[in-house]
């Protein structure tokens, strides 16, 4: 049985946990499975990014009506296409189209069951012998478990704190080869709570087309910005160099449980097209699950 599961290339039972453990809710998981239950009522959950947990966080009634009416409608009981509804796919186009020079098209937008399905597309399209892929130190870990499930090499770049946390550029084209196929961003910045300027993301742009490579742009916290650094989305670059923006409702709506995401490209040079990336996206979606349909068809709150 050894044998079999080595010529497959089955993972073996230790590097799944491996990358399970390595995620917020592996870790999160192993702490909660070890608190004394008499005491758990006490516990604040802070480890995890779902404020619904919390009374004083709730989605606004119109999020919830929306939800109700696409229920009873009796409409959407059935499978959705493998990219998501067009009408829903519109309206994520015309909400993320906002100041942008280049404007986005349904065609554009895939949807997913949450970011995290959204991440687990790319980094599997992305995904092949030899490759590597540039994370931001600190960012997100389940960037990291879902490279290693791919056995995608990852290669970190690190976050200035002595300069909000701007991207360490000279590090990056260090760091990147020509097995080098994406830069992440996460912006608002997860956990540094950053928001890059518009100069800053312009120098990211011009540093990943120097490089000839793409930029993931995970923005589920977008518009969850304070401070005196307005909140721009990396698509506005998206002339500069090809540009994946990853997104749910899940923070803007304190919905997190009702899964539904996006990736969005913004390529108006059909790079991303001509290489064969968004082929594979969609033929990834295909063999994936998708949102409920219903959910889907609650786009009248976005």
């Amino acid at each position: 049985m050894e044998i079999e599961a080595k010529r497959w290339g089955f993972r073996g039972k230790q590097e799944l946990n491996a990358a399970s453990a390595s995620t917020v809710r592996g870790y999160l998981n192993l702490l909660m499975g070890n608190i004394n239950k008499d005491n758990s009522s006490s516990v604040i959950r802070l480890g995890h990014g779902d404020p619904s947990h919390f009374p004083s966080f709730k989605t606004t009634p119109a999020a919830e009506d929306a939800i109700v009416d696409a229920l009873r409608s009796a409409k959407h009981n059935c499978y959705a296409p493998s990219a998501g509804v067009l009408p829903a796919r519109r309206a994520i186009a015309d909400y993320l189209n906002r100041d942008l020079p280049c404007k986005l098209s349904p065609d554009d937008v895939y949807l997913t069951s949450g970011c995290t399905q959204a991440i687990e597309v790319v980094i599997n399209v992305l995904s092949r012998p030899g490759a590597n892929i540039l994370l931001p130190r600190p960012g997100f870990p389940y960037y990291e478990s879902r490279s290693a499930y791919n056995h995608l090499e990852v290669r970190h770049y690190d976050l200035l704190p002595e300069k909000g946390w701007e991207v360490d550029l000279d590090a990056v084209e260090t760091i990147a080869d020509e097995n080098t196929v994406a830069l992440v961003i996460i912006n608002p910045g997860n956990p540094c709570g950053n928001v890059f300027s518009y100069e800053q993301l312009h120098k990211v742009a011009e540093t990943a087309r120097k490089l000839g490579i793409l930029v993931i742009s995970d923005e589920a916290y977008d518009n969850l910005a304070f401070g005196s650094t307005r909140y721009v989305p990396m698509r506005v670059l998206g002339s500069t160099v090809p540009v994946l923006t990853l997104g749910s409702i899940s923070k803007r709506w304190i919905v997190p449980g009702w899964r539904l995401g996006w990736i969005v490209a913004s390529d108006p040079n059909s790079i991303l097209k001509k290489s064969g990336v968004i082929d594979s996206i969609a033929e990834f979606l295909n063999v994936s699950s998708d949102p409920a349909t219903f959910i889907q068809n609650s786009r009248h709150f976005l």
